[in-house]
């Protein structure tokens, strides 16, 4: 692994590790280990390397939404009245727990925002009471997702 600046390049080796662990974050290190033919203390030591490096961080468990009853995915965009009231809205959405994803966009939006809604009655009372009552928002704009028909990482 090799670090220019910003930017952290990584060998085959470290490619071999990560593929796998994306694949199956659960798989024994021995096995990826074995497979590779590289000891498991040389794997730890290369997540670990990885890990400070800032290539990865933790691990998590993906919920499956639609068997916790959340069928509705949403995309709002959001118009603020001033660039100043970023901040703000932002923190008063980090209060909403269906909001999943917050991005600061370029073009017509101040913010786009990923939201899971148990259905369309449920959207509509998240975008009527709570989004578009925040300080601060103007309008939205708002897409449901049909289906999700990508969801990957970066491929290594």
């Amino acid at each position: 692994m090799k670090i220019n600046s910003l930017v952290v390049e990584i060998d085959g080796i470290d490619k071999e590790i990560l593929r796998d662990l994306m694949n199956d974050a659960r798989k024994p290190i021995l096995q990826i280990a074995n497979k590779i033919g590289i000891s498991g203390a040389a794997i730890h030591q290369r997540l670990k390397k990885l890990e400070q490096s800032g290539v990865i961080s933790g691990s998590k468990f993906t919920v499956s939404n639609k068997v916790l009853g959340y069928n509705t995915m949403a995309f709002v965009g959001i118009y603020l009245d001033k660039a100043s009231s970023n901040p703000e809205a932002v923190r008063d959405l980090k209060k909403i727990p269906e909001v999943l994803e917050c991005h600061y966009t370029t073009g017509n939006w101040s913010i786009l925002i990923k939201i899971i809604c148990r259905d369309n009655e449920h959207l509509m009372h998240l975008l009527n009471t709570k989004i578009q009552a925040i300080d601060g928002v103007s309008r939205t704009e708002t897409f449901i997702s049909l289906d999700q028909q990508i969801d990957r990482q970066i491929q290594l």
